[in-house]
């Protein structure tokens, strides 16, 4: 008899033991995890860190993390050395710099603005699409009539450098959205880009939590470059670019859209960590899922994912090697170089 039961008490340890070794294995894709109700902040790419340090200047105030996310992402916006977010984006294939961005708060109220001209920060108008108005998507023309009824000014976002970028492509007009592949890792202002080149289709994609607890996001772009004229990636679509679940964390996500858009990415990292995945590992789900269906497409492109949860605990996935997210704390402050599935 005692025989027996000390055989129970050992498979029983031994059952917990291996459980608790499958948690540790699952958060090995979580980098820090912080005290709940903490702040903090990621950011996709190397240029989030000073989207992040904007962000602070909310977030370690006690500020909204609404506030704090339309703060950080305007400054990409208006960075005309990065050619892949607002002022200075490269252009489409006519020569228009045509911009997308979406913001999603605690309450999941979210607004949201495709192919916008001439205005230099786009999601500023998307907040007031989700405030001003019963809407939660306005497009070109709309978007740009509202914008102007709303005090902002035109501008003209094509850069000296953007323009030469895009005639030099007009040569051969060859469109390769290849992105970000090993070894082409962004300089920190976020610039790099060449025409049909790997640089040419980024996004600044920003989540966050208060001290509150509360979860908002934001995601901003100017798309691919040289695309047609009217294409719309994930950045501002609501469950693809960009999603926040207040009961449960946030996700966004970079770079081919279309293959985000199929999947609905940035919902179904939320989701999956709703169902108890951390957040690296939610991230690397979705990836998957991407591979799943079209394996070979995959190898040529470039996906990644940051998540955060209510824990406080963060992570990322991508499906190239490259992709990097910026992290903000009170008590750190990072670039992450995400694991990859190539």
């Amino acid at each position: 008899m005692s025989t027996r039961r000390k055989f129970l008490q050992t498979s029983f340890l031994g059952s917990l033991g291996f459980f608790s070794g499958k948690k540790i294995l699952a958060q090995s894709d979580t980098y820090y995890p912080t005290i709940k109700n903490e702040p903090i902040v990621l950011s996709t790419w190397d240029f989030g860190k000073e989207a992040n340090a904007e962000a602070w200047t909310v977030l370690g105030k006690g500020g909204r993390a609404l506030d704090a996310v339309e703060a950080g992402v305007k400054i990409p916006e208006a960075d005309p050395n990065n050619q892949s977010v607002g002022y200075g984006g490269l252009p489409d294939r006519d020569g228009r710099v045509t911009l997308d961005a979406c913001i999603m708060d605690e309450h999941y109220n979210c607004g949201s603005v495709m192919c916008l001209e001439n205005i230099m920060h786009p999601i500023s108008v998307a907040r007031l699409v989700m405030e001003k108005t019963p809407h939660v998507v306005l497009v070109g023309d709309g978007a740009l009539q509202f914008a102007l009824a709303n005090g902002f000014k035109k501008e003209n976002l094509l850069t000296p450098e953007s323009e030469k970028a895009w005639k030099e492509w007009l040569k051969t007009s060859k469109y390769e959205p290849i992105m970000n592949i090993e070894n082409k890792l962004h300089k920190p202002s976020g610039g790099g880009a060449m025409p049909g080149g790997p640089d040419n289709h980024d996004t600044i994609g920003m989540i966050a939590m208060d001290a509150k607890g509360n979860f908002s996001g934001a995601c901003t772009t100017s798309g691919m470059a040289f695309k047609m004229h009217g294409r719309v990636g994930d950045s501002p679509i609501i469950g693809a670019g960009l999603y926040v679940d207040n009961e449960v964390g946030a996700a966004t996500s970079t770079g081919v859209g279309e293959e985000v858009i199929r999947i609905v990415g940035s919902h179904l990292v939320v989701e999956l960590m709703r169902q108890g995945l951390p957040p690296g590992a939610a991230c690397k789900k979705a990836v998957e899922r991407i591979i799943s269906r079209n394996p070979a497409k995959a190898k040529t492109l470039q996906v990644g994912f940051i998540a955060l949860n209510k824990k406080g605990q963060y992570g990322g996935y991508a499906l190239q090697k490259g992709f990097t997210y910026a992290v903000k704390t009170g008590k750190e402050e990072k670039l992450v170089p995400a694991k990859s599935i190539y």
